[in-house]
């Protein structure tokens, strides 16, 4: 299931395809330069609300929110569809983790846990976390791949849209399709993968809005050391 986790947020940190120039009307402009401009606003901004839904042929459904500065500072909640769920607050160097009942009895192989877990665990960040640990990294990076076309206007939570749809020589059996905010600011608002074993949707909300992200109180955390 952190395979599952750790394929999903790689999607999403290949969110957006870089082109060259900026300027002049949506109809002007190449696929690949309006997804540029869309990647360096989305780098530029202070924090961003990121939700994903990654479902597979093979391994059920899994949901995280997350609320991050894109840098150093996030709060993230996984969820798989077999009940688990994981809680995380990043600040810097210091992780906060809780995690529930049925996460750690089906993937910790803990049947002995019978109540809810109230408690966060305190514990320092592994700069060698590959995030096959199921926690988030904070950082989105909205690197480029693949060549983009493209397709219709539409809306997204009510917001005019423009779809561009990427294929990658990377991934055959996939297709990507990015949808950029035709008004206001050029922001990517979603993006979905679809493939035979596979579908995420990533959405972009939030842009810039205060993200008030505190530790838990003390009497609510154990510590793990560091």
């Amino acid at each position: 299931m952190a395979t599952v986790t750790t394929t999903a947020l790689c999607l999403l940190a290949s969110a957006v395809l870089a082109g060259c120039g900026a300027g002049g009307s949506d109809e002007d402009r190449s696929a690949g330069d309006i997804l540029d401009e869309a990647n360096a606003t989305m780098r530029e901004l202070d924090s961003v609300t990121v939700d994903i839904t990654n479902r597979t042929t093979s391994g059920g459904t899994v949901t995280s929110h997350l609320v991050t500065d894109l840098d150093g500072r996030c709060r993230s909640k996984t969820t798989w569809s077999g009940g688990g769920a994981l809680e995380q607050i990043r600040l810097d160097e210091t992780d906060y983790v809780r995690p529930n009942r049925a996460y750690l009895q089906k993937w910790k192989k803990n049947p002995g846990i019978t109540s809810e877990q109230k408690l966060w665990v305190k514990t320092p960040v592994d700069p060698a976390s590959s995030g096959g640990d199921g926690l988030t990294s904070c950082k989105r990076p909205f690197d480029s791949f693949g060549t983009a076309k493209k397709g219709d206007s539409t809306r997204v939570e009510g917001t005019k849209a423009l779809q561009l749809i990427v294929t990658d020589k990377a991934d055959k059996e996939g297709t990507y399709t990015f949808y950029v905010a035709e008004e206001g600011e050029p922001y990517l608002l979603k993006t979905v993968y679809k493939s035979a074993a596979q579908h995420t949707t990533t959405s972009f909300s939030g842009f810039d809005e205060p993200m008030n992200l505190r530790a838990p109180k003390p009497d609510e955390v154990l510590s793990a050391g560091g």
